[in-house]
């Protein structure tokens, strides 16, 4: 399916064009149509799921043409949507819905990661420990068992037959600086390799601590870009930072993420290379524990 997150931006700046076409200020359609200002400005920023309805209302107001009128109500009705990941509700959290959402009409990722392991390569065991891990912060605002259900969802979604290309550029520090336990880390990086190598259209790199990064900028915070078949949909980067998920599909701040990643997948192993290292880093960690049970 489309990605309804996507459609609700592409339906938000729809709506604020349409209405800065005609010269109109926010609070005068508003008032027009008997609608709050808050409800317009939800509707033109991508705020919430959004009512068919209310945008019909809106369309007819302004005058829109029928063809441009149907059009932009397809658009709402997509962006109104819902998924698989709405059935957990707030149980996954917030963030893994943000993620499901994308995923699910997507054309392509690539993922840079320097604190931990992707997402959709994580084992459970190594899930878990970082949950643990994460309890120390505080309460949690997701519910343990429905986010490792929601994330087993998300893999087997990208895993489909028609699923997107997946690039991962991992920093090396990410296998080095261990943060859970050494069986754990030990499986968690055969796994990984074993995904890798089944799923064709699956990339990782592992971008080495001594990799020659000069004439580069190196990314301060853990992103990934998207890109969706339709080409109106505008690609997108999205930015990891401890408390939230920062969003950016303003094309020039877009293309500064793409000139990272570019530089650091120039810099990072071949795919081959990244996989031996894998192994190997596994295999010590095998001879410090003993195999894994």
């Amino acid at each position: 399916m489309v990605s309804p997150y996507v459609r609700r931006q592409r339906l938000a700046a729809e709506l604020r064009k349409l209405r800065e076409e005609r010269g109109m200020m926010a609070d005068e359609l508003a008032k027009r149509i008997h609608y709050s200002r808050m409800k317009i400005s939800r509707l033109e920023n991508a705020h919430g799921r959004p009512d068919v309805a209310d945008v019909i209302t809106i369309l007819d107001s302004l005058s829109v043409p029928e063809n441009q009128w149907t059009q932009i109500v397809r658009l709402a009705h997509d962006a109104a949507a819902k998924g698989w990941w709405d059935s957990y509700g707030n149980a996954m959290g917030a963030r893994h819905r943000l993620y499901a959402d994308l995923e699910s009409g997507t054309d392509s990722i690539r993922e840079y990661n320097l604190s931990a392991i992707p997402g959709i390569l994580q084992t459970t065991e190594y899930t878990s420990s970082l949950i643990e891990i994460t309890k120390k912060e505080g309460q949690l605002d997701f519910q343990p068992e429905k986010m490792m259900q929601a994330r087993l969802k998300r893999q087997e979604v990208l895993l489909r037959p028609n699923g997107p290309t997946y690039e991962f550029v991992i920093d090396e520090v990410v296998i080095r600086r261990r943060t859970v336990p050494r069986a754990v880390m030990a499986t968690q990086l055969q796994h990984m390799v074993k995904v890798v190598a089944a799923e064709p259209r699956f990339t990782l790199r592992v971008l080495p601590v001594h990799a020659d990064m000069e004439g580069a900028l190196l990314p301060k915070a853990t992103f990934a870009l998207y890109t969706f078949p339709d080409p109106v949909d505008p690609p997108m980067a999205v930015v990891d930072t401890i408390t939230t998920d920062l969003i950016h599909t303003e094309r020039r701040e877009v293309r500064r993420y793409i000139q990272r990643y570019e530089d650091l997948a120039r810099g990072a192993l071949p795919p081959q290379d990244s996989l031996a290292l894998l192994t190997e880093a596994a295999d010590l960690l095998i001879n410090k524990v003993g195999p894994p049970a």
